[in-house]
């Protein structure tokens, strides 16, 4: 249930929205033509949460807040697009020779944009992430690391998108074209795995908020409306198969059968 409301007085024009879901409901607020603050809440029960919502509503509507016909022109919307997920990116590999500092500026970054902002920011991320899910790049994972748990394959996929988008969508396409993007960690010692990009946008939200991660998820699902469930994976190779791993990626399996990172 979604519900947005305005007021407009002498020396006011803002916006009050409420978004109930399950248990919890977010509500955003502010000048109409913004993109306002957001703020979320959760109950024991769906009953709990929908009446208190109600309240909510009564209550602005006593104080002279009418119902909205559309969002147009009330509500700005997220300034986070796609192109600017990808420059974000860029930029904050210029920020630093190490995975660590490049990435505390983009979570210092992102914390001084909206909320809305932050999480149109891990949605994109999120759509691109589910469609790395597959069988292929897990086989191939599985060969430069010598295995790979599920948590592995989490973090290795999350290192694959920060390579760029242009990289990201060819090596999915070809997982042996990840071979080239290889080279330093092989040279360090390191793996193909960058675990913390995962939690960005949360912690960009809790350096602005100053509220836990828990908080943040509640707040993604109301205004990410993001349905997806991770699904069975089938795979189409077997770990105890090396015949049928070289044959699938020889180059892989030349490169690292002997030899994985890690």
């Amino acid at each position: 249930m979604e519900t947005l409301l305005k007021y407009q007085g002498d020396l006011s024009n803002k916006f009050w929205k409420i978004n109930v879901t399950g248990n919890s409901y977010t509500v955003t607020y502010g000048k109409v033509g913004t993109v306002g603050a957001v703020k979320t809440k959760a109950f024991e029960s769906e009953e709990i949460c929908q009446k208190e919502a109600n309240k909510l509503i009564k209550s602005k509507l006593k104080k002279g807040y009418v119902v909205a016909d559309t969002s147009e022109n009330v509500i700005k919307e997220s300034m986070m697009t796609e192109a600017l997920f990808w420059e974000l990116l860029e930029k904050a590999k210029k920020k630093g020779e190490d995975p660590d500092e490049q990435l505390e500026w983009l979570i210092s970054h992102l914390s001084r944009k909206s909320v809305k902002d932050i999480v149109m920011f891990d949605y994109i991320f999120n759509q691109y992430y589910y469609k790395s899910y597959t069988s292929n790049l897990w086989a191939a994972a599985y060969i430069v690391m010598g295995g790979c748990s599920d948590d592995s394959f989490d973090y290795f996929r999350a290192w694959l998108l920060y390579l760029g988008k242009e990289t990201y969508e060819t090596i999915i396409k070809d997982p042996e074209k990840i071979i080239p993007h290889l080279k330093h960690l092989e040279e360090d010692g390191d793996v193909p795995e960058f675990e913390d990009l995962l939690y960005v946008a949360s912690m960009a939200f809790e350096e602005k908020t100053g509220y836990d991660d828990q908080h943040y998820y509640n707040i993604y699902k109301q205004l990410s409306e993001d349905k997806y469930v991770q699904p069975e994976m089938e795979f189409d190779w077997d770990e105890d198969d090396e015949d049928g791993l070289s044959s699938k990626f020889p180059l892989l399996w030349e490169r690292f059968s002997e030899n994985p990172l890690g």
